[in-house]
């Protein structure tokens, strides 16, 4: 770990801020600007530990409301921590405040193979819940069963209130984690249904991790399968996975990592599951069941997959 990285573990309270995935095209997102592209070098974890424009114009505090409340830990029963020593990267998704800044989102950062936008607002339930809501509710969940699980925790923001940071900095900043996960939701069609695992195609820097990537989607599916109510996708990807070369979080990754839709926001039934509380709970133990899995090789005593 380089020295001013900020790490999140069992004993340390303090989480670290910095950026979200674009999303798909008919993603609720800021119009794109002409922009320059930004600095990769300037996205390295020895600098987050230090203000940076984003974190100096939008300050960060404690969360609050239903994201405080965490899941029960899946760990192992008479007091072992499975990912003791572990450290773990979450990005979850866009940010509160991303659609007060359009100038900020839109303009341009190079994602590994092609300029894409900052950041983007993400999507929205029909009654107005946010993808940025629900994936900050999660990871804060996700989090601190992860942290009772002996882990340590780097997050790429602290609270639903900021504005980005940019997707290049999320990416790069987790990539001093054992393995790391982009928690979304999906904006697709009203009709479709199911959550969809998106996973890095090779290019630098993740060509030594798209075997690994793969296999950690694969728990990460078989997980959702068996501890939420939540089905594969019938209207994106394969049978709920998909492959995409498109996204910062994926192409500039240099850890095992791939990105959850979690489900599809637009869609009525999919909108009842993602905003209750309840099966926030059930996503966060099953990311967590995956991790405890990719990393060990075991599942959890509590947790079975097919």
């Amino acid at each position: 770990m380089e020295p001013g990285c900020q790490i999140c573990g069992p004993d340390n309270g303090r989480e670290l801020a910095a950026g979200s995935l674009t999303r798909r095209p008919w993603r609720v997102a800021a119009v794109v600007v002409a922009g320059i592209a930004v600095s990769l070098g300037g996205a390295a974890c020895s600098v987050i530990g230090q203000p940076s424009a984003t974190s100096t114009r939008h300050p960060s505090t404690a969360p609050s409301g239903d994201a405080r409340s965490a899941s029960a830990s899946l760990r192992t029963r008479g007091g072992s921590k499975p990912l003791a020593g572990k450290v773990i990267g979450i990005d979850p998704g866009h940010n509160g405040r991303n659609n007060t800044d359009p100038s900020f989102i839109d303009h341009q950062i190079f994602n590994g193979r092609s300029m894409e936008a900052c950041n983007t607002v993400g999507t929205q339930t029909a009654g107005g819940y946010t993808e940025a809501r629900f994936n900050f509710n999660v990871a804060m969940r996700l989090t601190a069963d992860l942290r009772a699980d002996g882990a340590r925790v780097v997050l790429t923001r602290r609270n639903n209130h900021g504005i980005g940071p940019c997707v290049n900095r999320r990416s790069t900043m987790l990539n001093h984690t054992d393995v790391a996960i982009d928690i979304h939701a999906d904006g697709g069609p009203t009709w479709g249904r199911g959550f969809t695992v998106l996973e890095p195609v090779a290019d630098e820097p993740n060509g030594k991790v798209i075997a690994s990537s793969v296999r950690f989607g694969h728990d990460v599916h078989r997980a959702f399968l068996a501890r939420t109510p939540l089905k594969a996708s019938d209207y994106y990807g394969h049978n709920g996975y998909q492959f995409r070369d498109d996204l910062a979080g994926l192409n500039l990754t240099a850890v095992p990592k791939v990105l959850i839709e979690c489900g599809n926001m637009p869609n009525h039934a999919d909108a009842a599951l993602l905003t209750s509380p309840r099966v926030q709970r059930e996503i966060a133990r099953a990311l967590e069941a995956a991790i405890i899995r990719f990393l060990t090789g075991r599942w959890p005593s509590s947790q079975s997959a097919a």
